[in-house]
């Protein structure tokens, strides 16, 4: 019997950066950017993605109830646990560093000290829900 592959890991390929498709996402603030590298991260399965933060922007208040490990692939990533978006409560990782963040853990983000692109690697379906609503994007008029 030959063996079961992941979702979209049943061949030999890779992925350049050049060939990274940065795309808007839309429980992101606008100027923020996701590209699907592995699997499908709407579907149950083990999936990666890369998250883009440009210079400035926050990413309020939130949970995912998947178990999620980030990996810092540029820039500075600064990361803080709670309900609250709290600068104090921020902690900076530089390129290479990798974060676990246990599914329901709130926390937030910050690209406080330039732009910031990190790696995700999880179990799908992928879930992000805001603390408080009025932070989700997806909630705001058109």
């Amino acid at each position: 019997m030959p063996p079961t592959h992941q979702p979209d890991e049943d061949r030999f390929h890779a992925i350049r950066s050049e060939d990274v498709q940065w795309k808007p996402f839309p429980a992101f603030p606008p100027q923020a950017r996701l590209a699907i590298l592995v699997g499908d991260p709407a579907k149950p399965g083990p999936y990666v993605i890369r998250v883009k933060l440009p210079a400035g922007t926050k990413m309020m208040p939130h949970k995912h109830p998947e178990d999620r490990i980030y990996t810092v692939m540029s820039g500075v990533f600064y990361i803080g646990l709670g309900e609250v978006f709290d600068e104090s409560k921020l902690t900076a990782f530089a390129p290479g560093s990798v974060v676990v963040l246990p599914g329901g853990q709130p926390h937030f983000h910050w690209a406080k000290s330039g732009e910031y692109v990190t790696q995700v690697s999880a179990i799908g379906p992928l879930g992000l829900g805001y603390i408080d609503s009025a932070d989700d994007p997806r909630n705001r008029a058109v």
